[in-house]
């Protein structure tokens, strides 16, 4: 069972198959966690790992992954965790992918080490469109339960860490300009709901000088060419 362990910080991930690094970013909110790709409409743990050496993990404070919690986390918090992964691991570059609150992750870490990311899936990417009340409500239910394990967590502490991941706008990450101005290849998988509104995932879209998008992607029927696709995607974009 590999953790990578630093500081107080363990980060549980697991490997498949082998190659060019992609390193996973999973659906779940402030829950992401390696199970949730194999309840998403495909896995790329399953998918992808006859081309690539595909890195999937839980993210600090979900599944099997654990990290103190300070007023000053957030969005900066987990990026290090991805690039000290990367680093454990010995791989100076990679594709990431993110579902959910993994697209998010996704412009974390190239927003930190734009050098070391050659391209990103963004699928069903989260983002501020008449929704904030609902990402609070979905930190809270998740520091809800957490408390419950460790009911020496500072309410005040959360209540930051909550203003920090959320109170932005946009992607929450980053800004417009950034994403604007990111040469960094993109595939974005449209999404269509409260927490991945679909004027998010159009205006990623525009604004990313390399981007592309597929808006089905979800349903049965749609599934084998997004997936045919996204492959495609990852395979011209490796160095």
């Amino acid at each position: 069972m590999p953790v990578f362990e630093r500081d107080e910080i363990a980060i549980y991930y697991e490997e498949f198959g082998a190659g060019y690094p992609l390193l996973l970013f999973a659906p779940g909110g402030m829950r992401s966690s390696i199970d949730f790709w194999h309840k998403s409409p495909f896995d790329p743990t399953r998918e992808f790992a006859n081309n690539f050496r595909v890195i999937a993990m839980d993210q600090r404070n979900a599944g099997r992954s654990r990290a103190p919690i300070s007023a000053n986390d957030g969005w900066d918090s987990y990026a290090a965790d991805h690039l000290a992964l990367l680093d454990h691991l010995k791989i100076d570059r990679c594709h990431v992918m993110g579902g959910c609150i993994g697209s998010s992750y996704c412009f974390g870490v190239i927003k930190a080490a734009r050098a070391r990311i050659s391209a990103a899936v963004l699928q069903n990417p989260i983002g501020l469109h008449e929704n904030r009340a609902a990402f609070y409500e979905m930190f809270d239910g998740w520091a809800k339960d957490l408390k419950r394990e460790r009911p020496d967590l500072d309410e005040a502490a959360l209540a930051s860490f909550r203003e920090r991941m959320y109170g932005g706008d946009f992607v929450f990450t980053v800004e417009r300009d950034f994403v604007s101005g990111c040469r960094t290849p993109m595939l974005v998988l449209a999404g269509d709901d409260l927490y991945h509104p679909a004027p998010i995932s159009r205006e990623i879209a525009a604004l990313a000088p390399h981007a592309e998008m597929i808006d089905r992607w979800k349903t049965p029927d749609a599934v084998e060419a997004a997936v045919a696709r996204t492959r495609a995607f990852l395979l011209a974009h490796r160095d």
